[in-house]
């Protein structure tokens, strides 16, 4: 039952490829660090690859025909491909679901302050973090400030060599005794996370100099007034690009890659994808990491209600249509697991848990304690499964998130399970999860991607 290392098996022609995907991953990871940026760059790189936007595909009022390629976004942080299979919609789709989202600092909407000569930007963080961990790195702001015209703003600080960056402060090790008596969840608190932004202020004000050089710096650069914050989306995320790691560079590690390993991959796979049986969907959503709740999660109907746009596209829409379609569909939640760490062997049992470079991975639940809030795959899905592996000479392992009653988690599986589909968790096994820096291994990232071309090809 133990798994190989995949690295042992690759042909010099293998590595090639894997090397390839690896440099497209890493520059993904690294112009992707929000939501909205991900979304971008799919978009671009799907249009590259004949997708249309459904709405010029609606405009037409065309029948959808094999072949056809369509995609549809959701408020800018959220995204499903489409490419038409031979067999109607009605008899379902395959198809690959992960999700944007990271955790990460969100600028709230009254965030700027001065105190003691220096400048700050409150937060609010996003997601399951170690807020310790977030503490002296350098930090970037990307987002969108949009005014009350509706004129969108761009923002990206902190990327450029020529950028500032910016941090949260920490006590010095000499005047930490107190401190360091507190338990880790409590070492820093979340009101503590505020991102220092400036200590230079304006010799003609007498209060709150420093503030109001931060907010003419703002609007000199982006013509941003403070009351624009109101209507702001800025995250802080680590500074810097996606790095190649180890001698041997066999892995990567870089921020978000719960769960953008899955999403690029899924997406790599979707784009490659020809001449398929059944129709193909790669669903990529938001707000996963706070429970999949929202207009762009998993729980809102923007799936549901592009599925139905394009059964109507052939003139076959009706309630019971959409409901088969998706009834009879198959899916891979694509989403990370657990890599096993020697160093916090406790955690794990070892017979159930992902190892670097092992291959990708099937969770057949996930949950915590007694499996609460788990969608738990059926046994004949699952042999389906390793039949398509094993056709495809795909690396594969199966594993839990950590030992019994240790923790747990969840994904969006089983939010697609309500319409009585076929789904599994399939994903990477990543170290360092949920951290400013997270590490995978090459060689899972190829493995991943070969496995959602196969199961688009085969499932």
């Amino acid at each position: 039952m133990e798994r190989k290392n995949a690295w042992k098996e690759y042909t010099a022609k293998e590595l090639k490829e894997l090397e390839k995907l690896s440099r497209g991953y890493l520059d993904f990871l690294s112009v992707g660090k929000t939501e909205r940026e991900c979304v971008k760059e799919i978009i671009r790189q799907a249009q590259a690859h004949g997708y249309a936007a459904i709405e010029n595909v609606l405009e037409e009022g065309r029948p959808l025909a094999p072949g056809d390629k369509i995609y549809a976004v959701c408020m800018n942080k959220a995204v499903a491909l489409f490419q038409i299979g031979e067999e109607p919609l009605e008899q379902g789709m395959n198809i690959l679901g992960a999700h944007l989202d990271s955790p990460r600092m969100d600028i709230k909407q009254n965030p700027l302050y001065e105190s003691d000569d220096m400048a700050y930007l409150d937060t609010h963080y996003y997601g399951g973090i170690k807020k310790y961990q977030w503490v002296t790195l350098p930090l970037a702001i990307h987002g969108v400030v949009v005014k009350k015209d509706g004129t969108a703003i761009d923002i990206c600080i902190g990327e450029k060599e020529e950028d500032p960056v910016f941090c949260v402060t920490d006590l010095l090790i000499h005047l930490a005794g107190t401190q360091l008596e507190k338990k880790a969840a409590k070492v820093i608190e979340g009101e503590k996370l505020d991102l220092l932004v400036g200590s230079i202020p304006l010799k003609e004000e007498e209060k709150d100099g420093v503030k109001a050089n931060v907010l003419a710096i703002l609007k000199d650069t982006y013509g941003i007034e403070e009351e624009d914050f109101i209507s702001a989306e800025l995250e802080i995320v680590p500074a810097g690009r996606a790095r190649e790691m180890g001698l041997d560079k066999s892995m990567i590690m870089a921020y978000g890659q719960d769960d953008r390993v899955c999403a690029y991959t899924s997406l790599a796979a979707m784009l490659e994808g020809k001449k398929l049986k059944k129709t193909a969907c790669c669903l990529l959503v938001d707000k996963e990491e706070i429970g999949s709740v929202g207009a762009t999660g998993m729980q809102s109907r923007f799936f549901e209600n592009t599925v139905a746009e394009l059964l109507n596209l052939n003139g076959e829409y009706s309630e019971l249509l959409l409901k088969r379609a998706l009834r009879r569909s198959r899916m891979l939640s694509s989403d990370v697991n657990a890599a096993y760490d020697p160093l916090f062997a406790d955690s794990f049992e070892k017979k159930n848990a992902s190892f670097l470079g092992r291959g990708v991975v099937f969770s057949k639940f996930t949950g915590s304690r007694g499996k609460s809030g788990s969608n738990d795959a059926n046994a004949e899905y699952l042999a389906a499964l390793r039949k398509i592996m094993d056709d495809n000479n795909v690396a594969f392992q199966t594993a839990e998130l950590g030992k019994v009653d240790i923790g747990g988690g969840g994904t969006i599986a089983y939010i697609l399970s309500l319409y009585g589909m076929e789904v599994i968790d399939s994903g990477v096994a990543v170290l360092n999860m949920h951290a400013p820096w997270e590490v995978t291994s090459k060689a899972d990232v190829y493995e991943a991607k070969k496995c959602y071309a196969a199961f688009l090809k085969d499932a």
